[in-house]
């Protein structure tokens, strides 16, 4: 799809252009899709005990919780191209949230299979959040943009596998049984994507000019009945059904890990149910980087070899992943396998941000089913793995050494994909284009310390917001890796409440603090930490005598003064050196600022 007025660059922290609402809106809808897609994952030990599933029932749903979205991208590919991403996005979010509330009506093997095959559509949510990105930015920037939003999406993935344990603790702790909260733990995440519908329906428009229905009728746009035939195009390109496999080598694995690492890390390393999510959930937290890596480095080899640069780095970036999923498969001590699961998944993801910077200069008039196509592909790389892990013959280490060398052996489809002389020279004539207007944009731009008022006028209160942001993030830290001790600390008698307390301090620390250093948020993240100070306090009141405040212990006197500091925090809010006062500013700038025209 061709559009005019594409943002030639990324403003991350501004709400006040199209481009940059539909990049926020589009990953952030996805992180909630990838987040109820795989939320029963982290569960499935409390689910396999309640359900009676055995290992080939476990491996069938993971099957159906991928496979139906192969034909689920297939057909919100081609939607796209019809109706436009805001109204497909509206329907797949509101629709979709069904199935994920709906599991909690599961009863036995066969309607928890059923209704995670109806959640698997949901996946299909990646196929928008591509396209929308495409047809909002400019050639020089479009594989970051694609790969951020997608990376960014990808990491509800990660989030899951560390949230859902504490959602269902949450639920537990107010009394409900075992079986009774993770189902309301997934009814929750199905309440949230529904309203997250609603909102990109209000929020975004289809391209930089406006949506598909308004520019039809202004007659800027060709009529849904000209884009007929699009989809069979797409089909018939080989190019198209290279990065189909290359695709289903990168994201399929993805998928797969997902579904598999919490019952991995539980079965092969002893671990918890709590401590194996967190560790599982490091594979994906790794999207909040290094899919965006592979997509800015795709960017960069383009403008020195042109297309081939982005093929000749999906090569590299896929040989890579193969191997160190090989490697990976061999790990049977924890401080081993945890590195090389890092390793791995930063090749993954940047192998999908390098896939999906292709994509939009396969077929512009088509790029819906392109993408639509190579998204399934993914799904059909994950439906072929989960054969692997259903079979009883078969252990885990086992499957994930054949599919290292399969992906390795995947890489050789990078040289089908390949672009005539004419192709490299409008790419290269469109992204020309696009620096030149970036670079006049650029010259247009008042100096830095202009651009950000806070520069000029820092005040004591943020350099102390600042470096409390940090000093929390450091606690929180070391909270994870000292979680029994901070365990012990609570008491006993609390059951779940007692661990659910732990992660819920550990998130406060970590992602409050590092909100606070930002200046994003500020007075929840300060009112957050506040309430697990003054917790902390009354722990250690009652754990010792009144002359802990005035005398020798300095450790209370200190809990105190940080307290005190986070009330002025919560009082005052952020200052002008923060992203609170930045969106504020794109506020006022722009008061029609959510409007649709």
């Amino acid at each position: 799809m061709e559009a005019s007025n594409k943002a030639t660059s990324i403003e991350l922290f501004s709400l006040k252009t199209r481009p940059m609402r539909a990049f926020h809106m589009s990953w952030f809808a996805f992180f909630l899709c990838f987040f109820a897609w795989f939320g029963i994952a982290p569960l499935m030990a409390v689910v396999r005990e309640e359900l009676g599933l055995t290992k080939e029932q476990i491996g069938n749903t993971i099957i159906a919780s991928v496979s139906i979205t192969i034909v689920a991208r297939l057909f919100i590919g081609w939607l796209c191209d019809r109706i436009g991403p805001r109204l497909s996005y509206t329907f797949l979010l509101t629709l979709g949230s069904l199935p994920v509330m709906g599991i909690g009506l599961a009863s036995d093997y066969l309607t928890f299979l059923f209704f995670r095959l109806g959640i698997g559509v949901i996946g299909a949510s990646f196929v928008i959040t591509q396209y929308h990105t495409s047809v909002m930015f400019a050639p020089n920037c479009v594989g970051t943009a694609n790969a951020t939003s997608a990376g960014w999406g990808n990491l509800g993935g990660g989030v899951t596998q560390m949230v859902m344990p504490l959602v269902m603790a949450l639920f537990v702790w107010f009394g409900l049984s075992d079986g009774a909260s993770w189902r309301m733990a997934m009814v929750t995440a199905g309440s949230v994507c529904f309203l997250t519908g609603l909102a990109y329906y209000r929020f975004t428009t289809d391209l930089p000019e406006g949506n598909f229905k308004e520019l039809r009728e202004q007659g800027r746009m060709p009529a849904i009945s000209k884009t007929k035939g699009a989809f069979t195009q797409a089909a018939k390109d080989k190019r198209v059904w290279a990065l189909f496999m290359i695709y289903a080598a990168c994201f399929g694995i993805e998928l797969t890990i997902n579904n598999i690492a919490a019952l991995y890390y539980m079965d092969y390393f002893g671990l918890g149910l709590t401590t194996a999510g967190l560790v599982a959930g490091l594979f994906g937290l790794m999207n909040i980087f290094a899919r965006t890596l592979g997509g800015y480095v795709s960017d960069k080899f383009v403008q020195r070899s042109g297309l081939r640069g982005r093929v000749r780095w999906l090569f590299i970036a896929l040989v890579v992943e193969g191997v160190a999923l090989v490697f990976f498969s061999q790990m049977r001590v924890i401080a081993l396998a945890i590195p090389m699961m890092i390793v791995f998944s930063l090749f993954v993801q940047m192998s999908e941000g390098a896939t999906y910077s292709i994509v939009p200069f396969i077929n512009k008039k088509a790029l819906g089913a392109v993408a639509g196509i190579v998204g399934a592909g993914g799904n059909l790389g994950a439906v072929g793995a989960g054969f692997l892990f259903r079979s009883e013959q078969l252990t885990y280490p086992q499957a994930l050494l054949i599919l290292g060398g399969l992906v390795t052996l995947c890489s050789v489809f990078t040289f089908v994909v390949t672009f005539s002389p004419a192709e490299e020279r409008a790419v290269a004539e469109e992204h020309a284009a696009a620096m030149a207007k970036r670079r006049a944009e650029r010259a247009e731009r008042p100096p830095l310390r202009d651009l950000v008022p806070g520069l000029k006028h820092v005040r004591p209160m943020d350099a102390l917001r600042i470096y409390l942001g940090v000093a929390l993030v450091i606690k929180g830290v070391y909270f994870i890796t000292n979680i029994s001790e901070l365990e012990i600390r609570l008491g006993e008698g609390m059951g779940q409440g007692q661990q659910m307390i732990a992660w819920s301090v550990v998130f406060a620390h970590v992602i409050g603090g590092a909100a606070m250093a930002l200046g994003f948020v500020t007075r929840v993240a300060a009112a957050a930490n506040a309430v697990i100070l003054l917790g902390a306090l009354v722990l250690n009141l009652i754990g010792g005598s009144a002359e802990g405040i005035m005398g020798a212990n300095l450790g209370i006197q200190f809990e105190m003064f940080v307290l005190f500091t986070l009330v002025l925090m919560i009082w005052r809010g952020s200052g002008p050196l923060s992203l609170d006062h930045l969106l504020r500013l794109d506020s006022e700038k722009e008061p029609d600022l959510f409007a649709k025209a």
